[in-house]
């Protein structure tokens, strides 16, 4: 059986000539980038124009990619460098959306909400999950643009603290107190709502 290549081993491949490799690039992180994109900018026709532009950019930049980098922090450096620029352009505030669905296949699929809502059973649930859903909402809003990007990328994208030091350009340590402050901003948001009848 043939052994499955590394991201960076097929972006080799694709600067040497190889379109198909670039295809697999698409296909391993396609989604996850739409998903980032999505929960920086909020609008999914936004999010699907953008995600093709930051595979352009890859195609574009293909050149610049350092071997010794790992290729998913170079993609999401180039994620995230234009929804910062789109959001500047566009002069919004970037906030998360909780309630959309984690992927973009349209057939409601399961959302943030789903993955940290309690599953209990209960005549309530609806109820209770829209009064989560909106105390979730308020809490992340709440957060600094700054400590929201690396909760996101923490733990909605899976990045190592060094990739997303890396993407922000801020060293590690920064990166790691970001996340501390954000976890323990919404721990206490979510304490109230856990002390609600």
């Amino acid at each position: 059986m043939e052994q499955e290549l590394s991201d960076e081993q097929l972006m080799k491949r694709y600067l040497a000539g190889h379109p198909s490799a670039f295809q697999e690039l698409m296909a391993r992180h396609g989604q996850k980038i739409f998903n980032y994109v999505l929960r920086q900018m909020r609008d999914p026709s936004v999010a699907e124009d953008l995600t093709q532009e930051v595979f352009l950019r890859v195609v574009h930049r293909a050149q610049t990619f350092r071997e010794e980098a790992r290729f998913t922090t170079w993609l999401f450096s180039i994620a995230r460098n234009l929804c910062v620029d789109t959001a500047r352009k566009a002069k919004h505030r970037r906030t998360v959306a909780l309630d959309a669905p984690l992927d973009r296949s349209g057939d409601g699929g399961a959302t943030m909400l789903d993955r940290v809502a309690d599953g209990g059973p209960g005549p309530d649930r609806r109820t209770r999950d829209k009064r989560f859903r909106e105390c979730l909402d308020s809490a992340m809003a709440r957060l600094p643009d700054e400590q929201r990007e690396v909760f996101l990328m923490r733990e909605v994208e899976g990045l190592k603290f060094r990739e997303i030091a890396e993407v922000v350009g801020i060293p590690e340590n920064t990166v790691k107190s970001r996340m501390r402050y954000a976890l323990e901003s919404l721990r206490v948001s979510l304490a109230a709502f856990r002390e609600e009848p």
